[in-house]
Formats: structure tokens, sequence, C-alpha cells
């Protein structure tokens, strides 16, 4: 209510309390003219002998106590996971959840970030909406397809190497390979796919990369020697790699950004030991939207209950 409001409530509430002061039955018939009841008459004239006019004022009508309010220590852990991280409701839920033991309602999250006006993300961070929905799907099982790509690295200051993050993901699970390499080429690529390979808890049947250059024939004809069928995206459409596309945006918002460079340097094992601890936090206990709150390794473990308790054909 703007004050204009409050104003004019006080004085037509003023006005019913000198217009039954004049009259011989004042009450009576000042409140059936106006269609008002004896017991709000009489509290409005009460306030009125306390507190004169303010008191006519309309009060709060917010419980004295609430039981059930959200504690201190929850909005204090919403805000830092939304100031830190950037987290949507979903996710701030998800994180409380797993890592704090406590049950907030994603509606509850979203009212307390527009309470506090931190509902709506920079300019910079705001999802932009593409011209038409893309149809999303999985494959049904680990390792039906592996998605490659190359993220190339901004230089750290004072270092006079480019550096590329070669990543792997699974199509099914979203289990993540990462490592970084100074060079982009199939050299690398083919050292980068074997240790997939080794590494991974499942076997591999398709990896699917773009047409760059550090995927032609030497790293085609190292996969088909494998048994592995490598397959190519249509040139300029990188949302057909939109799973590792996706993650790389993961990587620069929840690890990059937040990673303290000083001490790096040109060393590309220690670089890569900052990698390969962001990666364990990846696959084993960041909780992933696309998989309803679950992380990679506990949908892997899903899919291999679900297929281990199908009845055999």
């Amino acid at each position: 209510m703007t004050k204009t409001e409050q104003n004019r409530v006080v004085a037509w509430r003023l006005k019913l309390i000198r217009q039954a002061n004049d009259l011989p039955r004042g009450v009576a018939q000042t409140c059936r003219h106006f269609g008002l009841s004896r017991k709000t008459f009489y509290k409005w004239r009460a306030r009125y002998k306390s507190h004169g006019e303010a008191g006519l004022c309309d009060r709060p009508r917010a419980p004295l106590h609430c039981p059930r309010t959200t504690s201190r220590a929850v909005i204090s852990k919403i805000l830092y996971l939304r100031e830190r991280y950037r987290f949507g409701p979903a996710r701030i839920t998800s994180y409380l959840h797993r890592f704090h033991g406590m049950d907030v309602a994603r509606s509850t999250v979203h009212r307390i970030l527009i309470r506090y006006g931190m509902n709506r993300l920079p300019v910079n961070q705001k999802r932009q909406r593409a011209a038409r929905a893309w149809h999303r799907y999985e494959k049904p099982q680990p390792g039906h397809r592996l998605q490659i790509d190359v993220k190339f690295l901004e230089r750290i200051a004072g270092s006079r190497k480019r550096l590329y993050q070669f990543t792997a993901i699974d199509d099914c699970t979203r289990i993540r390979v990462r490592k970084i390499y100074d060079v982009c080429n199939q050299k690398s690529a083919i050292s980068f796919v074997d240790e997939v390979i080794r590494r991974l808890p499942f076997r591999v049947l398709v990896i699917q990369t773009d047409n760059g250059a550090e995927f032609q024939s030497n790293f085609h004809w190292h996969l088909e020697e494998r048994d592995i069928r490598h397959v190519y995206i249509r040139r300029r459409t990188p949302r057909l790699n939109g799973k590792v596309e996706r993650s790389h945006r993961v990587d620069e918002q929840e690890f990059y950004q937040l990673l303290d460079k000083n001490g790096i340097g040109d060393d590309i094992h220690l670089f890569n030991d900052k990698l390969r601890e962001w990666e364990d936090y990846y696959n084993y206990h960041r909780p992933h939207g696309a998989l309803d709150g679950q992380t990679p390794y506990e949908r892997l473990l899903a899919r291999k209950t679900s297929a281990s308790v199908l009845p055999k054909s």
C-alpha cells in the first residue's frame, strides 16, 4: 500500500469515528450505514484513543512468531552459493541436500533470492535463448558414445606457453576425463584417447569429435585399430557435441574462474594435478542437473543395476 492510499484509509476511518460521536446513536447508525461491524469500529476507536491518528494505519499482518521460518544459517549458505558460483534455485537445493543435509524447497530458495535482490544474474551470465528448442537425447548405456573436444585455455600471466584441455564425456553417465597438453595435434589426441580408454570403467564403442585437425586420419585409424568407431559431426554444428561443449562452460565457471593460478606458471604437471582434483569432484560429488541431482558415478551404478535386473531373452 502506497503512502497516499494509507493516508486515504486513515482519513476515512477518522471520519467514521467523528461521525459516530456526533450522532445520538452514532455507533449503530454509522456501522449500519457503512456496512461495518461494531467489533471493527470499536477496535479502531480504541487504537485512536491510545495512539491518535497513527493508530488508524494498517498494521503488519505477518505473524509475530514463525517456528518454521528459514534459519539464518541456511539463508547465508544460499546467498553464498549464489554469489560465489552463480547457482540457480535447483542447483542450490541439490547442494544443500547433498553436502549439508538441509532439505529446502526450490520455491523457498527462489523467494530468498528475490528478497535479497539476487534473483537475476549479471548480463554476461544470463542464458541466451536459442532460435529454436533442440531435442535433448542421451544414449541408454555407458560407453555407447563418447564426445571429445579441445578447450583452448587462456595464457596465464607471465607464461609463454599456450595450453589445451582435451575433454572426453560419456553421453549416458556424463563421466568425464580431462588432461592438459601444451601441443594440440594428432599425437596429443591419440595419447589422450588411450588414457581415456584406460581410465573409464566400461568399454567404449563410439567416439564422436568435430572436424579439427587434431582428429584427422592418424587419430581416426588409431581408433579403428582399437575396434572403436569414430564419427564426425557436421561442420559448423557444435551443438551436436553439446554435452562436451556445455561441460567446458562448467569448467570455466566453476574451476578456471576460481583457480588460484599463482605458482602454476608453465608447470603443466601441477596444472594437471589441479584439474584431476576438479575432475574427481565433478565425477563423484557434484550433483548434475541433467541427471536429476545424481553424480555421474551414481548414474553409472544406477545403469549397471538396471541392466543386471533386466530379464534375459
